[in-house]
């Protein structure tokens, strides 16, 4: 697994980081070559030594790298293309990947939304997609996809609207939708409840994520193997997280409420009550969450000041976070059978606020049980990676702690991306970043670089006109060979 598609070089001065140490050679051979390691050794050995002699040093960029550092991609907008398959503005877009170009970016992500890609059931298209990797070609750029099984808008800076397709949001069979205690109903993502429940087509969502992962290499196989395509990140839920929509805007969700547990839907309350729980008089998911409906504060619940430390508590948010677990994790299994030879990632949301309240309200309305006392809900995450060959990807490393201190909102993000950095060295899983809102300030370039060692790329947000003026592009240039180095 050591082993890249192609070779990678690092300079000595900038060695992997300590959670992904490279294998001597030696051990690489005794893993994989029958003439035993002294051989492979020699021969690698001796490669290197002709190829110097001759003056023929390769440069890193012949090797698919350009640099010994951290991996630099730029989020395209959300609607690059419209939800009709066509591209939002193609000249101003190849513009601005060329000013991305000059300022040394390695490459841009890009969103393959499901609702663009399979309008009706098993017929898909990808051709706006191939049109941007042969764009990204073009500008010698690398491109990361998102498979993006969410819809578009009801989030944080959604500034689109690109539902799932109609053949699932108009079927008969309409409870396999995420509902809150208050009956709301959220389209955003299909419950991970239902993931075996066959659909009108006859196929369950399960199904629907293979099919379509398959259908995305065989339409990009040629930018996939000519290492274009470099990264696809597997979306799992709500904004392409690895969580359930328990902050949804869409819902009235506004920051920092606690947000609202997604259990109320038929499947989820099956399986609920299909456990065997300790007490038979233990009621149904918790209705003592707060008064006001998402924008709740974990001091003035009952549930998040006593309850979620009770045995029924306790037995809840296990029962909760095991159902995202296994959702994640047949999702990547799925994926990685459909993509055995692509890089693949999955994202877990910097769910911040709250993080110093001893309940972490919302990361466990979210799916995150990160409870003194308790096993790490990240490292959890970063096993089940590891054990699919994924990297986990996580977002606010740009936050610092204590901001907006009118908000009370008690958030650590820093304290929160150092206990995800820990996971993933524990795990020896892949480490990805990305910011969580956009930013043009020093203080948030200078707090991304701080985890610099630790991570293996990074995915700034988002591409826009601001970000090609002037000042702040000769800033974010800067921050580009920073990471580079």
């Amino acid at each position: 697994k050591w082993l890249r598609p192609y070779l990678v070089i690092r300079r000595a001065s900038a060695p992997p980081p300590a959670h992904r140490p490279a294998p001597s050679l030696a051990a690489c051979g005794e893993a994989m070559n029958p003439l035993g390691a002294v051989s492979l050794a020699a021969v690698l050995a001796s490669l290197a030594g002709t190829v110097r002699q001759r003056g023929l040093e390769p440069t890193i960029e012949e090797f698919g790298g350009r640099h010994a550092g951290v991996g630099v991609y730029v989020m395209l907008p959300l609607d690059v293309v419209h939800a009709n398959g066509t591209f939002k503005d193609m000249s101003k877009l190849r513009y601005q990947l060329g000013e991305l170009r000059g300022a040394g970016v390695d490459g841009f992500m890009v969103d393959v939304w499901w609702g663009i890609t399979e309008v009706q059931s098993k017929r898909y298209d990808f051709e706006p997609y191939k049109e941007l990797a042969a764009l990204a070609e073009e500008h010698g750029l690398k491109v990361q996809l998102v498979a993006s099984f969410h819809q578009c808008g009801g989030n944080v800076n959604d500034d689109c609207n690109i539902p799932l397709p109609e053949f699932v949001l108009s079927g008969t069979k309409q409870d396999i939708w995420f509902r809150d205690r208050a009956n709301k109903v959220n389209r955003e993502y299909i419950s991970l409840f239902a993931d075996s429940v066959t659909l009108d087509d006859g196929r369950t969502p399960l199904e629907m994520y293979s099919d379509w992962l398959v259908a995305l290499g065989e339409a990009l196989r040629y930018y996939f193997s000519k290492h274009i395509i470099v990264e696809v990140q597997v979306g799992l839920g709500p904004a392409g997280e690895w969580r359930y929509p328990s902050y949804s805007a869409s819902n009235g969700w506004k920051y920092p409420g606690v947000g609202e547990f997604q259990v109320y839907d038929k499947y989820a309350l099956e399986s609920w009550r299909s456990i065997d729980h300790a007490n038979d008089s233990w009621p149904d998911p918790p209705q003592d969450t707060g008064d006001i409906l998402y924008n709740s504060r974990p001091w003035d619940t009952l549930f998040f000041t006593k309850g979620y430390a009770s045995p029924y508590g306790m037995a809840f948010l296990k029962w909760y976070s095991h159902e995202l677990y296994e959702h994640g994790r047949k999702v990547l299994w799925l994926a990685r059978k459909a993509l055995p030879k692509s890089k693949l990632a999955a994202k877990v949301a910097g769910v911040h606020w709250y993080y110093g309240h001893a309940s972490h309200a919302a990361e466990l309305t979210a799916g995150y049980y990160n409870i003194d006392g308790r096993d790490d809900p990240y490292r959890e995450f970063a096993k089940i990676a590891k054990q699919e060959d994924v990297a986990l990807d996580f977002t606010c490393l740009e936050m610092r702690d204590g901001q907006e201190p009118e908000k009370n909102a008690v958030n650590r993000p820093e304290k929160l991306v150092q206990q995800v950095i820990q996971a993933t060295r524990e795990e020896r899983t892949e480490f990805h970043g990305e910011n969580a809102l956009p930013f043009e300030d020093a203080a948030s370039y200078e707090q991304v670089l701080k985890v610099k060692e630790d991570m293996s790329d990074f995915t700034f947000l988002r591409l826009n006109d601001k970000l090609l003026q002037k000042q702040l592009f000769d800033d974010f240039k800067d921050f580009v060979a920073r990471m580079h180095r």
